[in-house]
């Protein structure tokens, strides 16, 4: 069958590796892809959420399936799109509907479905501009540090953890005052949760699921997680600390009510489930849902995936997910994120990479990259991650360092540390 994937990160690009090998792939596109992915399909200079044009791209491919990686066009209701169209009707779309989607698109939506599901969570409450006077005598009952989270998509940057109670409380004006724009038109305040944060997937048909490996991925920019937040600056799976019976919570109280809550609620969602966890007292809590995979987490978790990843997405969209069996690799993935200096502030592009095709043993997934008059150029914050398997995470974190050192290009960075917190 012919294949669209929607989106042009690490992400998509680790997709698109592992969709290329099913042999149920004939002709495989990226919209709008990087130069990671020009090197293995064929990219389409189409915007997430230019519908229309994805529509007569899909029509003149003929193409059979549509894996959306990111969340915008999933909130936006790309789903919805194709489902009410009579000429897409029939095209496997992989991601929930516009209301599925409100999991991740409303902290709020979310808050209210695991309370209503009784989905363990931190305690909360939400404020709009009217109620600012109510939300700073909550934030007055509650312990430092402060948790405000814009309802809305802020590009990653909606969440604010604040120790002091007068920031606090500035904070949370400022941003019912418009600092995300729309998004924070509504702000959710939470109870700070003390403990280690890990993330686990689901492939969902919205009726049967599996658990996908788990993750945890470093979001801040300096070594031992100080510093501004980032898309993420690496990841490793699996997760040394979610044991057995640990997992089988995060199943029980967590994953099982998730997908029932979806049924009950009858809400069209044929995709994945990423579920931002913190573990506290040995017992798991949900941060946040995300209606699709992370970044860099998906780095490390698909690769570990044996089964053909085309046959387990059409199983998703046909609701015969039960029927797959999901075979994992047994070896620890790790990943490492090159990124631009300056990022995740002011950086420059067009800095020309050097040493990718000096890289063994490892996998070599683009981010933020363009070719241009045969040149590897860097186009984004994030630029490459490198991925390693190898019987435990240090070993595959080794790898990856040492083919790191392979790559250069003008003020470029990495973490060292990935992993320092798993010992």
């Amino acid at each position: 069958m012919n294949i669209l994937i929607l989106g042009s990160g690490g992400r998509e690009h680790t997709f698109a590796h592992q969709i290329a090998k099913s042999e149920m792939c004939n002709n495989l596109y990226v919209a709008p892809g990087n130069a990671g992915t020009e090197a293995i399909a064929t990219n389409l200079p189409i915007n997430v959420t230019d519908f229309k044009a994805i529509e007569e791209t899909v029509l003149e491919n003929k193409i059979a399936m549509v894996v959306v990686g990111p969340e915008d066009p999933l909130v936006k209701g790309i789903a919805n799109y194709f489902s009410s169209s009579e000429a897409l009707k029939n095209v496997m779309l992989i991601g929930p509907s516009e209301r599925g989607a409100l999991l991740e698109g409303s902290k709020e939506r979310a808050k209210e479905f695991m309370a209503m599901y009784k989905i363990p969570t931190a305690a909360y409450e939400s404020f709009t501009k009217e109620s600012l006077d109510a939300g700073k005598k909550f934030l007055e009952t509650l312990q430092p540090p402060y948790v405000l989270k814009a309802d809305g998509l802020a590009a990653g940057k909606g969440v604010l953890i604040l120790e002091n109670l007068d920031e606090a409380k500035n904070e949370l004006e400022t941003m019912l005052s418009g600092k995300f724009g729309e998004a924070s038109k509504t702000v959710v305040i939470e109870e700070f949760l003390d403990g280690i944060e890990l993330s686990v997937f689901v492939l969902t048909d919205g009726k049967n699921y599996k658990i996908l490996p788990t993750a945890k991925d470093y979001k801040r920019i300096g070594e031992g997680d100080k510093g501004l937040n980032t898309g993420g600056m690496g990841a490793v799976s699996p997760v040394p600390f979610a044991d057995d019976s640990f997992m089988q919570k995060i199943e029980d109280r967590i994953v099982k009510p998730t997908v029932e809550g979806l049924q009950k609620e009858n809400i069209d969602y044929k995709g994945f489930v990423f579920i931002g966890l913190i573990k506290v007292n040995n017992n798991p809590y949900v941060i946040e849902y995300n209606v699709r995979m992370g970044d860099p987490e998906t780095e490390v978790v698909l690769p570990r995936i044996e089964t053909d990843l085309v046959a387990l997405l059409q199983a998703t969209h046909q609701q015969k997910l039960d029927s797959i069996d999901l075979k994992i690799d047994s070896r620890a993935a790790t990943t490492v994120m090159v990124v631009s200096g300056g990022y995740p502030e002011t950086y420059e592009k067009g800095k020309e990479i050097k040493g990718t095709e000096t890289i063994e043993d490892s996998l070599v997934f683009h981010a933020g990259t363009k070719s241009e008059n045969g040149k590897l150029l860097t186009n984004g914050g994030r630029v490459i991650a490198i991925t390693s398997l190898d019987e435990n995470y240090k070993q595959a974190l080794k790898k990856s360092y040492q083919n790191i050192e392979k790559l250069s290009f003008d003020k470029m960075y990495y973490r060292t540390d990935i992993g320092f917190d798993l010992d």
